[in-house]
C-alpha cells in the first residue's frame, strides 16, 4: 500500500502540473476525486482475483506449455485497471516523465507480448501460435483443408474422391503388397479384404493417396486407378496387350495426335484404349473384332474408364474409337476410302489380312504386329515371303520387364543396420559403451550413408508376354 501511495502521489504532482488552466485543473482533480473513493476496494478485488489466478496457473500446470502460455495471456488481459492507471492514459505522453514511460512499456510488455513480435501470428479457436509468415500461411491452408470435420481441395485442379470413380485398395506387409483390388465407389457398398471392411461412404469425399483403416485396423491405401491399373485389373475376355508392350508398340507406329489409326483384334480393349489416348480428340481408331463376345467385352470396358475419367477429371474422354463387330479379311469394303497413318494388329494369323490393310496404309508408315509365340512369328514371315507383299521387317523384339526390390537393411527388432567404420586400432570402447543402449535414450535415425541397403530381383516376376514385329510399307 505504501508503495501504491507514492505511485499516487507522483501521478497527483505530474497532473497538477500538466494542467495550463483552472478549468483543466478542476476537471482533472474531480476526476481523482471520484477515481480515490473506490481505491480501496478496488485493491481487495485485485487480490482476491490474483489469488484465483495463481490457483489457476496451478492448475495449469497440467496443460501444455502453449495452452499455459494462452490460458496466462487471457488472464492478464482481465486484469482490471488500478485508478492510477486510469488517470495516467487520460495524461499525454509529453508530461510523463522518463521513469513512467519506461515502467508503462514494461506493463505492456508484460501483458502481450507479441506486440514486439511483428512476425508471430495468433488465431483464435483451435489453431495453435505459429511464427513466421510462412508457417502461418501453412496454418490457414491447413485450416482450409479440414475445417469443420470436412475435407478440401487445396491445391488447383484436385478433387476428392467421389461415387462412380476407379480406385485401387493396397494393403503392404514388409515392404509387399498382400493385397491389391481394384472396385468402384458406389453407395452403400463395402470393401471387403482378409484385413477387414471400409465402407464406401468413408471413401468419398477424401484425398486420393491416403491411408485409412478397417474395422481391423488395418491400413489400406487407396489411390486413382491409373490406365495402366485399369487395363490390367479390368475384367477381360482374351488375354490383353500388356502395358509395355502397348508402350513400345506405340513407339514402333510413332502414333501422334490427330493420327488415324487402324486396329485389328480389339480383344478385352487395353490397345484401343492406348491408341485413343494417343490420338486425342482430333484422331480416330477403327477396331475391328471377329468375335462378337470380345466386341461387346471391349466396348464396355471402353465406357466403363471414360465415365470413370468424366467423373475424376470433370471433362470427357475423346470419343474416338469406332468399334465394328467384322472379319477384316473379308471386309474390304469397311475400309473404303479411308486411309491410315498405322496399323496395330493382335491376331493369330495376321499374314491373312496383310493383303487386305496394305492399300489403305500409308507409303512409309508401321504396322505393328501382336504375337503370343515364336512359332506364329515364321508363320508371319514365311506367308510375307509367299505373297511377295510391298512390306519390310525391320525388328522383331521381346520386351522383357525385370522388377527389383531395393530397401534398406533392418535388423530383427525393426531397426535401421548401420556400416561399421574400419577399426584402425584406436580405443572404441567408451563409443560402444555410449552405444549399447543402456542410457535409455530414444533411438536416433542414421546419417545419410550410413545405411546398407539390399537389392535384389523381386521374387514374382512377369514372363514372356509376347514378340512385337516391325513392318514398314515400301513403294515399288
Amino acid at each position: 500500500m505504501a508503495v501504491h501511495a507514492a505511485h499516487r502521489c507522483m501521478y497527483l504532482h505530474r497532473l497538477v502540473t500538466a494542467c495550463k488552466s483552472i478549468q483543466t485543473h478542476s476537471r482533472n482533480r474531480d476526476v481523482f476525486e471520484k477515481l480515490m473513493i473506490p481505491c480501496n476496494r478496488t485493491f481487495l478485488t485485485a487480490s482476491v482475483r490474483s489469488n484465483e489466478n495463481d490457483e489457476q496457473s496451478k492448475d495449469s500446470l497440467k496443460l501444455t506449455p502453449k495452452q499455459t502460455q494462452k490460458q496466462d495471456l487471457l488472464l492478464r488481459r482481465k486484469r482490471p485497471l488500478s485508478p492510477l492507471e486510469r488517470i495516467s492514459s487520460l495524461l499525454p505522453h509529453d508530461v510523463l516523465s522518463p521513469e513512467v514511460m519506461h515502467l508503462r512499456e514494461q506493463e505492456q510488455h508484460e501483458e502481450d507480448p507479441q506486440r514486439c513480435d511483428p512476425g508471430t501470428v495468433t488465431d483464435g479457436g483451435d489453431l495453435e501460435t505459429h511464427s513466421g509468415h510462412e508457417v502461418g500461411e501453412e496454418a490457414k491452408a491447413a485450416a482450409f483443408h479440414h475445417g469443420e470435420g470436412h475435407v478440401y481441395p487445396s491445391l488447383l485442379g484436385e478433387s476428392l474422391l467421389t461415387f462412380g470413380e476407379l480406385l485401387i485398395a493396397e494393403h503392404r506387409k514388409k515392404r509387399r503388397v498382400e493385397f491389391r483390388k481394384m472396385f468402384q465407389l458406389q453407395k452403400g457398398a463395402l470393401l471387403q479384404s482378409s484385413w477387414g471392411t471400409i465402407k464406401h461412404d468413408d471413401i468419398v469425399g477424401q484425398q486420393a493417396g491416403k491411408f485409412l483403416k478397417t474395422g481391423r485396423g488395418a491400413p489400406i491405401f487407396f489411390r486413382r486407378a491409373s490406365l495402366e491399373d485399369y487395363v490390367l485389373y479390368m475384367k477381360r475376355g482374351p488375354a490383353i496387350a500388356y502395358p509395355k508392350d502397348a508402350a513400345n508398340m506405340l513407339l514402333m507406329m510413332d502414333v501422334t495426335e490427330g493420327d488415324c489409326v487402324l486396329e485389328s483384334g480389339s480383344g478385352s480393349g487395353a490397345m484401343s484404349l492406348f491408341l485413343s489416348r494417343a490420338v486425342g480428340s482430333r484422331g480416330s481408331v477403327l477396331s475391328i473384332e471377329v468375335r462378337q463376345d470380345h466386341h461387346r467385352r471391349s466396348v464396355k470396358n471402353y465406357e466403363r474408364w471414360r465415365t470413370s475419367w468424366a467423373l475424376r477429371r470433370g471433362q470427357e474422354w475423346p470419343n474416338n474409337v469406332e468399334f465394328l463387330n467384322a472379319d477384316l479379311s473379308t471386309a474390304s469394303s469397311l475400309l473404303a476410302g479411308r486411309g491410315f497413318h498405322s496399323v496395330a494388329l493382335d491376331l493369330i494369323d495376321p499374314h491373312l489380312v496383310l493383303p487386305t490393310v496394305l492399300p489403305h496404309l500409308h507409303p512409309g508408315a508401321v504396322c505393328a504386329i501382336y504375337l503370343a509365340n515364336i512359332t506364329q512369328v515364321i508363320d508371319l514371315l514365311e506367308g510375307l515371303r509367299c505373297s511377295a507383299l510391298p512390306v519390310l521387317c525391320e525388328r522383331i523384339i521381346e520386351v522383357p520387364v525385370r522388377q527389383w526390390l531395393v530397401a534398406p537393411a533392418l535388423q530383427k527388432d525393426g531397426q535401421y543396420c548401420t556400416r561399421k567404420a574400419l577399426n584402425l586400432g584406436e580405443d572404441t570402447s567408451s563409443e560402444e559403451e555410449s552405444s549399447d543402449g543402456t542410457d535409455g535414450e530414444a533411438p536416433f535415425e542414421p546419417a545419410f550413408g550410413n545405411v546398407p541397403y539390399i537389392a535384389r530381383p523381386h521374387p514374382e516376376q512377369m514372363s514372356h508376354t509376347a514378340f512385337l514385329v516391325k513392318l514398314r510399307k515400301l513403294v515399288r
